[in-house]
Formats: structure tokens, C-alpha cells, sequence
């Protein structure tokens, strides 16, 4: 009853347009309150000690390098280098948009960064060349998802610390997946542009023009290799690797491009406070909800019920994704992990798949959430940025999805996706 109570409450202040972070706070004491004889204390106990985490001071430092990124002139110079190599071909700045999301994603780690920051160079651009608005926007949402699945990314941080896994692992086992729903959009998007006629760039580039086009964006290329590399060789961890980006972000920005400005520093400054508050306040309180469950023994009678379903693996694997892209759909991806690891990971554990597997799937489904209507947050800033209403987007997404849903499948059965690349 109380399990019924707690997710009752909180899905119906969900609809009722809560914000999460209050939704999980009143679900959790009310549910306290009436069914358990726990303090109340408990929540702010727990809300403190989950945000009191050296890992977790990753996200505001990336949060913020990738806004320093997109006003210090690194993610236009990205899209000017890749559009000289492929912006010729059929398709080909719909296939800029991708590879540059991609790109901006080993340097941001946030979904939405990557996709406000290259959709207001790229959505625009492909409308000129004759590129429907709908299908630009739609692009560009579903190829942010990219964001929190190629390293560094934020979503994998609050995986490792909930579930103890390692994050340097995390960040490397999710290279090949983001690479794959990468190619995965862009031979939609051939498919499309070969269909309805969209064109690339004018003329193609010659060899001098993507020489200097690569001697331009070299600082901006030089940026993800110096913090991955920085992490992969053990001279930093995540979290020093964001403060080493914020720093490299702001030089560059300042020093090197000389497009950062006091303003412009002074607005990603104050974008990462405003979502990093709301953010930690999520994290905070999502920590008690899921003390709570884990008190009650919430996790153990939904695991007991979803293996009572069946006993075979490839079944309740099927179902767990299908439950996550549900979920995907209405809550935001850091409470869902921070809520749903200690329900879901010994389930899959049971059935052989690694917590490392299973933190990138369970990544890719939330992920993809971001592009499913109604609720999808890339959704939401490409319509803000392409002035295209939410049905258009949502009709030209779906083949987006779809895409995107073969890649975790793949990602899902076959465990040398996720595995190869480590020790």
C-alpha cells in the first residue's frame, strides 16, 4: 500500500505541472507520514548526505564549461570545420548537426547544452538550404540525446555514485553507443534527405579550405582531448577533468577566439547556478525518496514482481527497457537514476548483465525520453529555438526514435558494445 501511495502522489502532482523536485519531497514525507513510524528528519538528513559527494561536483563545473563553450565561440567553429568535410553530400548538414552534437558531447556532458548550442547555428542553416524546419528541429532534438551518452556525461556521474560503479569505466563503455546512435540518426537522415530532396552545402570544400577551417576550430578539437585524455591517463579524475574544462573553456573563449566576453561569461555563470540549484535540489531529495524505498523493501517487491512475470532474461530485459522509456517520457533523467538503480540493478544483475551494461542502457532509455513527447526537454528547447510547434516536432521525431531504440537494443543484447574497451 505504501508503495502505491508514494508513486500515486507522485506521478499525479506530475501532471499536476509540480515541479519534480517538490513532487518527490511531498510524496516522500506524505507516504512517511501515514505509513512508516521513520522521522521526518530522515529527508533532510538524507537530502544532505546525497548531495555531500566529491563526484557530484562534476555537473556544475560542466555544466558550465559547456555554456562558456557556446558563448566563447568553440561550438560555431565545430560546425564551420565539420560542414567543410561532409556538408557537401546529400543530407549533409542535417549530418553536420549530428556529428557536431556528437563532438560538443565529449566536451559538455549535458543533453540540453548540446542541443541549444549547436541548433542555433544549425536549425537555421538547413532551413536556408531548403531543409523543412520540423525535420531540422527533430534532428537536432534527438541528436542532443547523444550528449549524456558519449563521456563525459552527467547522467553516468549520478550512476556511478548511486550504484558504485566506476566513472571512468562508465565514460568509456559509453564511447561505442554514442557513436552508434551518431551513425544511427545520420543514415535516417540520408534516408530522408535522398526522399525529399535536401541538399548540402553549395560547393564542396577544397583541401585549403579545410586546412584553415581546421586550423580555426583547433582549439575547439583540442578540447575534449585534453580532458578525456587528461581522465583516461589517470592525471585527473571526472570531477577535476570539469574544473580543468572550465578553465580551458573561459582561455580559449577569452584569450584564443576573443568571443567571450564579461557578459557573456557573466550569463554562463549564472545559467549553471540557476540549474545546478535546481538540479542538487533534485538530486538531494531523490536520495531520500530512495532511502525510503529501500527502508520499505519497495525495490525488492517491484523486482519480485517483474521476475514473477518471467523467468527469462531476454523477456524482462525487454520489459525493463520498455518500463524505462515509460518513465523517460515523464521524469527527468537524474531522479530517475537515482531512483530506479536500486530497484532495477539487481534484476538485471541476476540475469548476467554487468552494472557498467546496465548504467549505459539504463542511460540511453532515459536519454531517448529527452526526444519522446510530451515531456522530452530536447523537445522542448528545439521548439523554443526553431519557433516549431510540439506536434510538428513530435510527428517527425518518431523515425528519430525508432533509430535510436534499434541502437539499444543492440546495446542491450549484444555485451561487447559496452565491454570491449575495458580491462
Amino acid at each position: 500500500m505504501e508503495s502505491i501511495m508514494l508513486f500515486g502522489i507522485f506521478f499525479v502532482l506530475l501532471f499536476l505541472s509540480v515541479p519534480i523536485g517538490y513532487a518527490i519531497g511531498i510524496a516522500t514525507i506524505i507516504t512517511m507520514i501515514n505509513f512508516t513510524t521513520i522521522s521526518p528528519i530522515m529527508i533532510a538528513q538524507n537530502a544532505v548526505a546525497g548531495v555531500d559527494s566529491f563526484p557530484l561536483l562534476a555537473i556544475p563545473f560542466f555544466m558550465l564549461a559547456g555554456n562558456l563553450m557556446s558563448s566563447g565561440g568553440i561550438a560555431k567553429r565545430l560546425v564551420n570545420f565539420f560542414e567543410s568535410i561532409i556538408g557537401h553530400i546529400t543530407g549533409g548538414l542535417g549530418m553536420v548537426t549530428v556529428v557536431v552534437c556528437m563532438f560538443f558531447a565529449a566536451i559538455s556532458g549535458s543533453a540540453v547544452a548540446t542541443v541549444s548550442a549547436v541548433g542555433a547555428f544549425m536549425i537555421p542553416q538547413m532551413v536556408d538550404h531548403g531543409y523543412d524546419k520540423s525535420f531540422s528541429a527533430a534532428l537536432t532534438a534527438a541528436a542532443g540525446t547523444i550528449g549524456v551518452i558519449i563521456p563525459p556525461s552527467i547522467p553516468f556521474v549520478i550512476y556511478g555514485v548511486v550504484s558504485g560503479s566506476s566513472i571512468t569505466e562508465l565514460f568509456t563503455a559509453g564511447f561505442l553507443p554514442g557513436i552508434l546512435m551518431g551513425v544511427a540518426l545520420m543514415i535516417v537522415c540520408y534516408i530522408v534527405s535522398k526522399k525529399n530532396g535536401y541538399k548540402g552545402s553549395d560547393e564542396r570544400k577544397n583541401l585549403k579550405e579545410i586546412w584553415i577551417s581546421f586550423k580555426d576550430a583547433f582549439w575547439a578539437i583540442l578540447s575534449p582531448v585534453i580532458i578525456l585524455g587528461g581522465i583516461y591517463s589517470g592525471k585527473f579524475t571526472p570531477t577535476e577533468a570539469a574544473v580543468v574544462s572550465v578553465v580551458y573553456s573561459f582561455i580559449v573563449g577569452v584569450f584564443v577566439y576573443k568571443e567571450l566576453d564579461l557578459k557573456g561569461a557573466y550569463d554562463a555563470f549564472k545559467s549553471a547556478i540557476v540549474v545546478n540549484g535546481s538540479t542538487t535540489f533534485m538530486i538531494g531529495l531523490s536520495t531520500a525518496f530512495a532511502a525510503l524505498l529501500t527502508m520499505e523493501q519497495i525495490p525488492l517487491k517491484i523486482a519480485t514482481f517483474i521476475t514473477s512475470l518471467s523467468n527469462n532474461g531476454v523477456i524482462v530485459l525487454i520489459i525493463i527497457n520498455m518500463f524505462l522509456l515509460l518513465v523517460g517520457m515523464f521524469i527527468d533523467n537524474i531522479p530517475a537514476t537515482i531512483i530506479l538503480t536500486p530497484i532495477l540493478l539487481p534484476i538485471v544483475i541476476k540475469f548476467g548483465m554487468s552494472p557498467i551494461t546496465f548504467g549505459i542502457m539504463l542511460t540511453m532509455n532515459l536519454a531517448i525520453g529527452f526526444c519522446t513527447p510530451p515531456y522530452g526537454i530536447d523537445l522542448f528547447v528545439a521548439s523554443a529555438i526553431s519557433n516549431v510547434k510540439m506536434t510538428e516536432l513530435s510527428k517527425q521525431i518518431i523515425k528519430m526514435i525508432i533509430a535510436l531504440i534499434i541502437v539499444l537494443m543492440l546495446v542491450t543484447f549484444f555485451n561487447p558494445l559496452t565491454m570491449m574497451f575495458l580491462k
